[in-house]
């Protein structure tokens, strides 16, 4: 009696283990898309930013427009290429360490920017640029461990942080000033609250991961 080959693949697939299965029947993620491409362009955009800024030692009211203008576009993507990633199914690891790397190099440009030009107070720079570096530096020591995800929280920080420097790119005065400057004051207060979180994510995902391997090896 002969045996047909989708048959043949039914019985297989019914005997293959569980985990297999699973892993057949998901395909992987490219890591050339859209999410990606979008995440290295904001990356591309910080120089950029930087050159408009410092035009004319930041006294250019042209240039400071068109400063602002970089920095909302790459601000922009960074909304855009989470979407889709979550809505398409394009999250990768890479995108989820390159994503908050990139806000970082787009924010603290801009903080420290405005700080040589004498628009933000330095230690406002400080403590934000001193927080993403102590984040991602705990990142990377907690990869093997998993990957944590930017949350809720971060993105209404980086969010907050987004308008408060736009406004203080632009060469306004008067409310709108003092406007930038409250949004940068809640900035620092949700970069603190949100930075303390993570530690402790970060700190329950490596106690965690050294449980795993010490029940792993009983």
């Amino acid at each position: 009696m002969s045996v047909r080959p989708e048959e043949i693949d039914r019985g297989s697939s019914a005997h293959a283990p569980p985990r297999a299965v699973a892993e057949r029947a998901e395909p992987q993620v490219p890591l050339l898309n859209i999410a990606n491409v979008l995440t290295v362009a904001r990356i591309v955009l910080v120089p950029l930013f930087v050159l408009a800024l410092f035009v004319a030692d930041g006294q250019d009211t042209r240039w400071r427009i068109i400063a602002a203008a970089v920095f909302g576009v790459a601000a922009i993507t960074d909304r855009f290429d989470g979407q889709l990633a979550r809505k398409y199914g394009l999250v990768t690891d890479f995108g989820k360490l390159a994503d908050p790397i990139a806000d970082k190099a787009l924010i603290g440009s801009a903080l420290i920017g405005l700080s040589i030009l004498g628009d933000l107070p330095w230690w406002i720079t400080l403590v934000i640029c001193g927080r993403e570096i102590g984040i991602t530096l705990l990142r990377l020591v907690v990869v093997r461990r998993g990957v944590i995800p930017a949350g809720r929280g971060g993105k209404l920080k980086t969010l907050v942080q987004s308008v408060a420097i736009a406004l203080l790119v632009l060469p306004l005065s008067g409310a709108f000033a003092t406007a930038g400057m409250v949004l940068m004051y809640l900035a620092v207060v949700l970069t603190v609250v949100t930075g303390l979180d993570y530690v402790g994510q970060a700190a329950r995902l490596w106690f965690a991961g050294g449980r795993a391997r010490g029940e792993s090896r009983s």
